[in-house]
């Protein structure tokens, strides 16, 4: 009865958010990919957003009743029957009768199943499309039979592309680089290696007051070459983000003098490689959104560059990997060996990256290991621990819940609603 429920209302949410289309025709930009597309989306607005009239999803809206929710302006009414009657009748006044509707919607776009990505481009049918990626082993390939077909599904949304539309790739993704010889032409890369459009350089960490605040890099392309710094995460991945941001805004129409001072205010989405403050002079990286081996790989070699007295890696289990997962904790184990002074696993699967990382030389007396609900139990017993100058990094698959470790080794838990990721109240019952 509940699916047939949700099926009734993404039904008509999707009817009236196709109808607020075809009345207002704003232009779409939509991002999909397997890596990074919250913090693409997120960057892509900020470049955009005091030059245009734009409308961002919220959070990761980016399914079957996110997509229709974002084009709407409506929120999640959760497990509210009445709210979400409000909703759709809030979605069908605005069919008729809202005047005042952005001229663009920048739109992240995901998939769990086969299937989904498909059935949200049918209707939606973007004017450009920001793809950032899919890697070797990419979250929800379990569902899929193997990562090539999450390749597929995600390029389907390139099949609905409006005619005269652009394609902006990570140009040093493999996958993406196959994107760009189907679509030459309309195709626009960017990437941190020489060759794409649009490429970083001197990219590296910015510190005040010896911590930690952001990165730093030059966007060399389109005839230019501007100075970029980006405050409050950490990593490639936000250059790589950064990078899509400019694209899309030279395809937009906005120079890049403008969208570059416009991502010095861009604030990064919780859970994505923030930086926060932590307990007794420490710092987290926190990484807790969500977890798959490229982003888990990542995110250590970001702790092994950052400045700190010891590092330390908070991990927990990655899900949705099927037949994967074995093997692809192990090697975040040792990859985990390579970059961190201390190892703490969370989950029965993390097991394996502990006793990989001890088989490749981490001594036994640096790593601790913890049960799936105990991620509150490993941080307190972490604090009497840590020392001035530490830096932890905290990632896991969301289902581990690994914002509760952050929460309590965090020197401002007063702001965790508005810095940690799932602070809602309907998260907090589960």
């Amino acid at each position: 009865m509940q699916k047939l429920l949700k099926q009734i209302i993404v039904s008509i949410l999707t009817l009236e958010a196709r109808l607020v289309l075809r009345r207002h025709k704003p232009r779409i930009i939509a991002v999909t990919g397997s890596v990074g597309k919250t913090t693409t989306k997120d960057a892509i607005y900020a470049a955009l957003a005091n030059e245009l009239s734009v409308r961002k999803s919220q959070k990761t809206f980016n399914s079957e009743l996110g997509v229709p929710l974002t084009i709407l302006g409506l929120d999640n009414a959760w497990n509210s029957p009445v709210g979400w009657l409000v909703n759709i009748f809030h979605g069908a006044w605005r069919t008729v009768a809202s005047d005042n509707y952005p001229q663009w919607l920048v739109i992240e776009v995901g998939a769990d199943r086969p299937g989904d990505i498909r059935q949200i481009a049918k209707w939606l049918k973007p004017n450009i499309v920001v793809f950032t990626g899919v890697p070797d082993i990419p979250v929800h390939v379990e569902y899929f039979s193997s990562p090539e077909a999450l390749f597929r599904e995600k390029r389907s949304l390139l099949e609905y592309l409006q005619p005269g539309g652009k394609l902006i790739l990570n140009g040093d993704d493999p996958r993406s680089r196959e994107l760009y010889s189907d679509f030459r032409g309309a195709s626009v890369t960017f990437g941190m290696n020489e060759g794409n459009e649009l490429s970083s350089s001197h990219g590296e960490i910015v510190y005040q007051d010896q911590a930690p605040a952001g990165m730093q890099f030059r966007a060399n392309g389109f005839g230019a070459s501007l100075p970029i710094v980006v405050y409050g995460a950490l990593g490639t991945p936000r250059i790589y983000a950064a990078l899509a941001a400019l694209a899309t805004a030279h395809i937009a129409g906005v120079d890049l003098v403008s969208a570059s001072r416009n991502l010095a205010t861009w604030e990064p989405p919780p859970g994505r490689v923030r930086i926060l403050k932590g307990l007794k002079g420490s710092y987290i990286i926190d990484d807790t959104y969500n977890s798959s081996p490229a982003a888990a790989h990542t995110a250590l070699d970001i702790l092994k560059e950052v400045h700190a007295k010891r590092r330390i890696a908070v991990l927990g289990d990655m899900l949705e990997l099927g037949k994967y997962s074995a093997d692809q904790h192990r090697k975040l184990g040792e990859r985990a060996a390579q970059c961190a002074d201390i190892l703490i696993t969370v989950g029965f699967r993390a097991r394996a990256a502990a006793q990989s990382a001890l088989d490749a030389g981490m001594p036994e007396a640096n790593i601790f290991q913890y049960e799936m609900n105990e991620a509150v139990r490993a941080a307190d017993e972490l604090q009497d621990k840590l020392q001035e100058g530490d830096v932890v990094l905290v990632k896991g698959s969301q289902s581990i819940r690994l914002e509760r470790t952050v929460l309590e080794l965090m020197a401002e838990p007063q702001h965790a609603s508005e810095l940690l990721v799932r602070m809602e109240p309907e998260w907090q019952t589960r």
